[in-house]
């Protein structure tokens, strides 16, 4: 197998590997290193590609995909204040309906007697 080859990964390995890749992309980075850069986090996370044989599954863990969402963030802070003041309105009615509507939903199973 040529260094490079990406037919070991899984197919969620690779649609990860895209998505990154994508997000890179978007801050400007050159479409060669978002490529580098998203196998390099997939690798990382998830110890490479498939592996045979049992007991070989490892936790994956997502640490540098939350950092990376963490210096996306920052984007945000680009937006006018009226627009992140109007998105966080807009959040918290959200949270505020939902909330009201749990309490009043019942599972629609009733609880067996003993």
């Amino acid at each position: 197998m040529p260094r490079g080859d990406k037919s070991s990964y899984t197919n969620r390995q690779k649609r990860k590997a895209e998505h990154i890749e994508e997000g890179y992309e978007k801050r400007g980075v050159s479409r060669r290193e978002a490529e580098r850069r998203a196998w390099a986090t997939v690798n990382k996370e998830e110890g490479g590609g498939k592996k045979s044989g049992s007991g070989r599954g490892r936790k994956s863990t997502k640490g540098s995909s939350r950092k990376g969402g963490r210096k996306g963030g920052a984007a945000s802070a680009s937006r006018s204040k009226a627009s992140r003041s109007a998105a966080a309105r807009k959040g918290a009615a959200t949270r505020r309906r939902k909330a009201a509507g749990s309490s009043r939903k019942s599972t629609g199973r009733k609880r067996a007697r003993r």
